[in-house]
């Protein structure tokens, strides 16, 4: 009985299996050479790690790349059971992510056919499988890359709420709400559709308070951090929305003008792998359809979800990359997979088919995997290697030379292999070894380690070169004290 229950869920389910087998080829293929392993993802290594093998708490996450604030530190209780399970190779976490990312192809497929039919949510889980942009980010160990799922996650869970009446959904929002919100502070933007759908509901108030209380205790590290810091997380928000020279925009053209180059700039990235006239013509088709389609319940939670998210992006006079709208990344699938499936099934079914496989054509040759892994974990667990064996049991200091990485990714596999490394603090003299290793990623006619302005160079005093190594394309310096 069972085998013909299995072999009749196949042959009804065959698309979404065939969807969510190819989703996870793109995003587990060959991952250890293809994820991202800098000094972001070697910071919170080295965090997780000490957490695991100190047990040293963790109050508060990452720091944000504008106005000097902390995230809360969810993300590296994620990742800790992950680590741990990987004997403590990076490739734990990345693999984690990844299966959450092939988890969110199935859950848009869950949204999209609870809120519109199943064959919107095929269309918009196989196009969020394909995606360029969506597999680059479901690939590595990164906060902002969970964002997509417990967006889409308290997006749902709060729809349940409203529309079913389940209000021990709330629980779910909240905790999802939490997450979202410590992956990245941009996560604010759904609050205001989690609060309309809350308020229509007319949820109990014990459901209400139960929810409430359970998004504060997760929130609460942040508020302890603050607490004994003189509440430096709550100055730095301060200081970011009233300083004169802030991102935060207050003009209303600009805010329009910003917000509409926004939903292009999302539409581009994620469905058409940014290809811009594409992107314009997509974003447009989208635009008259929300303008002119009958809207129903349905569509009005995916529409508020985006016209909330475009208008806090264009406050923000700041660039806007990719992660930032992780928190928007179902959203768009959502709806072009709802509009596909409308023109379907109306009278023009020809147009639906042939943007469908343009959708397909563009995104499927603009696949990362064509693209040669950079294996950038891999070389830092060789460099980190050579310089425990070139340091000979010695003390010593490293720093990097790159454009875009710095100490971190190699310091944690070298703490990790339990080498002599001493982190150069400029107050005490102690700190400053007989041996200073220049890990440089550059061309060699960049690189100068003598002279460069780092300050783990600088603080380290003359020196002068005694021997050099290449490894994996990255050049290795061994500097010692000038006499």
């Amino acid at each position: 009985m069972a085998k013909i229950n299995l072999i009749s869920f196949v042959k009804n389910n065959w698309v979404l299996i065939l969807i969510l087998i190819i989703g996870s080829f793109f995003r587990l293929y060959d991952i250890s050479g293809y994820m991202t392993f800098l000094g972001d993802e070697g910071r919170d290594s080295i965090i997780v790690r000490n957490l695991l093998v100190k047990a040293d708490p963790i109050l508060i996450g990452p720091g944000t790349s504008v106005g000097n604030m902390y995230l809360g530190p969810l993300y590296y209780y994620f990742m800790a059971p992950f680590l741990l399970l990987a004997n403590f190779s990076p490739l734990g976490p990345a693999v984690a992510v990844a299966l959450l990312g092939t988890a969110t192809i199935y859950l848009i497929f869950i949204v999209g056919s609870d809120l519109f039919s199943k064959k919107s949510g095929l269309i918009a889980a196989g196009l969020y499988a394909i995606a360029p942009t969506v597999i680059i980010y479901s690939r590595s160990s990164w906060n902002p890359n969970i964002m997509p799922f417990f967006s889409l996650l308290s997006i749902y869970a709060i729809w349940k709420v409203w529309k079913e009446h389940k209000y021990n959904w709330l629980i779910i929002c909240a905790i999802s709400f939490a997450f979202v919100l410590q992956s990245h502070y941009l996560g604010i933007f759904i609050a205001p559709v989690l609060f309309i759908f809350w308020y229509l509901s007319r949820s109990p108030t014990r459901h209400t308070l139960l929810a409430i209380t359970l998004f504060l205790f997760l929130m609460s590290p942040l508020l302890i951090f603050d607490l004994r810091h003189d509440f430096l997380n709550s100055k730095a928000l301060f200081d970011f929305l009233s300083s004169e020279d802030n991102t935060v925009s207050v003009n209303l053209w600009t805010i329009f003008t910003k917000s509409i180059s926004s939903f292009i700039e999302i539409n581009t990235s994620l469905l058409v792998a940014k290809n811009i006239v594409l992107g314009k013509i997509l974003s447009l088709s989208l635009f008259l359809y929300i303008i002119l389609v009958k809207k129903s319940k349905s569509i009005w939670l995916i529409i508020l979800w985006f016209l909330f998210a475009i208008i806090g992006l264009g406050l923000y006079k700041g660039n806007i990359y990719d992660h930032y709208f992780g928190f928007l990344f179902p959203a768009s699938f959502l709806l072009v997979g709802h509009l596909l499936n409308k023109v379907y099934e109306s009278n023009i079914k020809i147009f639906s088919i042939l943007f469908f496989g343009i959708l397909l054509f563009v995104n499927l040759i603009n696949n990362p995997l064509k693209f040669y892994p950079n294996n950038q974990m891999q070389r830092a667990q060789n460099v980190s290697r050579r310089i425990v064996e070139e340091s000979k049991n010695k003390q010593f200091n490293i720093a990097v030379i790159a454009e875009r990485n710095y100490e971190d990714g190699y310091q944690y596999f070298l703490e990790k292999e339990n080498a002599k490394f001493i982190e150069i603090d400029a107050q005490v003299v102690e700190s400053v070894a007989d041996q200073l290793f220049v890990i440089c990623e550059m061309e060699e006619s960049k690189c100068d380690p003598t002279h460069s302005p780092k300050a783990e160079v600088a603080n380290f005093g003359w020196s002068k070169i005694e021997n050099q190594w290449t490894v994996d394309g990255a050049i290795i310096y061994k500097l010692i004290h000038s006499q």
